[in-house]
């Protein structure tokens, strides 16, 4: 029971699309229809309101902390509640599985699950993000390096929800892997092209 109700605590928490949620309830329709139709706060500030943009990075972090800190007063596995969090926010079951990337939630689920990896992830997100102005890259590397520093801190059931975050990160970020592969990935600040007539 340690780890089944903490999985599913954690997943439902996770699947409340609430980008979806507070765009709607502002009047805004469906977020889906707009830019790239993720559900995250990148998506939801290209409506042009930062105030529901950053109500989203708030919730979609504070989602995966929650089951966490729940698993952790429960005296059930935090780590199982946090991966599941996370799922539930790629995947949920409200959205015909259709979900966000992901970030938010798991830097969220890091700083609640062991504070220093939270850290490091952090820190490593804004490293990249100043130095090569690109925010995919900048999720990439830092989800790619939180197994490892997990590890290395003593904490290998946390390293292995770190792992499989990281894959969820990498298969959400497909895409964005492509365009940064062909040199076509906008940077921070950087419009994208308006498509040509007819296109």
């Amino acid at each position: 029971m340690t780890i089944l109700l903490p999985l599913v605590l954690g997943y439902l928490l996770g699947s409340i699309p609430f980008g979806l949620v507070i765009t709607k309830a502002a009047g805004l329709g469906d977020i889906r229809s707009v830019g790239s139709g993720n559900i995250g706060a990148t998506n939801v500030l290209r409506t042009g309101r930062k105030d529901l943009a950053l109500a989203t990075l708030l919730l979609d972090s504070g989602k995966g902390a929650i089951a966490v800190i729940i698993a952790y007063l429960m005296g059930w596995r935090p780590e199982v509640a946090g991966a599941a969090a996370f799922l539930g926010h790629c995947y949920p079951v409200w959205l015909g599985f259709k979900g966000g990337k992901g970030v938010a939630t798991f830097l969220g689920t890091l700083f609640a699950l062991h504070f220093p990896a939270g850290i490091f992830a952090g820190a490593t997100w804004l490293a990249v993000a100043f130095f090569l102005k690109y925010s995919s890259l900048s999720a990439l590397v830092a989800a790619a390096a939180t197994p490892l520093v997990l590890y290395s801190m003593g904490k290998p059931f946390f390293a292995l929800a770190g792992l499989f975050m990281a894959l969820l990160i990498f298969i959400r970020h497909k895409a964005n892997i492509a365009r940064l592969l062909s040199g076509e990935e906008p940077k921070i600040g950087e419009k994208k092209e308006p498509a040509a007539a007819g296109a």
